[in-house]
């Protein structure tokens, strides 16, 4: 098991590697790690960096739609926050732009002047970004859709209660199951 400093760190390079910031990646951890909103002067002094370097890297979170800005009441300080659905909000990024790339190779795949082995190459990327995006767009619809949330919730509260049980309870509850099939 890693520590916190590890997973912030980690997820600072898992960003570079994504094309943001080490700071924006490290922004991220510490939030996935509070729960509370967090203030900017908090941020920066956890993570050891200028609170300018934050409020850029958290306005970045922001505009992506996996942070959000929370006010608090006679406190002039912003405070910031993972969305509820900041993972979706990552993906659909990525989505935008393999989109783009995906138009790209549309673009120079109908250009006649290439040879046909260019043009294969494009139909390849084309063919390929319409089926992953298609996948995951449908997954996306799957888990915005309110009935499958329902269930997921009931599966969590039900594992919640399974750990917090005693294990006597936890056995009566697993024989009852089994006799009800």
């Amino acid at each position: 098991m890693i520590d916190h400093n590890t997973f912030i760190e980690r997820m600072g390079l898992a960003a570079e590697n994504d094309g943001l910031s080490r700071i924006a990646g490290r922004l991220f951890g510490a939030l996935t790690l509070h729960n509370e909103p967090c203030s900017l002067d908090d941020l920066a002094e956890e993570l050891g960096v200028s609170k300018a370097s934050i409020s850029t890297e958290a306005r970045r979170l922001v505009d992506r739609g996996v942070a959000e800005r929370i006010g608090k009441a006679g406190d002039r300080r912003d405070y910031y926050s993972l969305t509820s659905d900041f993972f979706a909000q990552i993906i659909r990024f990525r989505l935008s732009r393999w989109s783009s790339l995906h138009r790209l190779a549309r673009e120079m795949r109908e250009g006649p002047e290439e040879p046909q082995l260019v043009r294969d190459r494009f139909a390849y990327i084309d063919e390929f970004n319409a089926f992953v995006l298609a996948r995951v767009e449908e997954a996306l619809r799957e888990w915005n859709d309110p009935a499958r949330r329902s269930i997921a919730s009931d599966r969590r509260a039900g594992s919640r209660r399974e750990r917090s049980a005693t294990p006597r309870s936890a056995a009566k509850r697993q024989v009852a199951k089994e006799r009800l099939g």
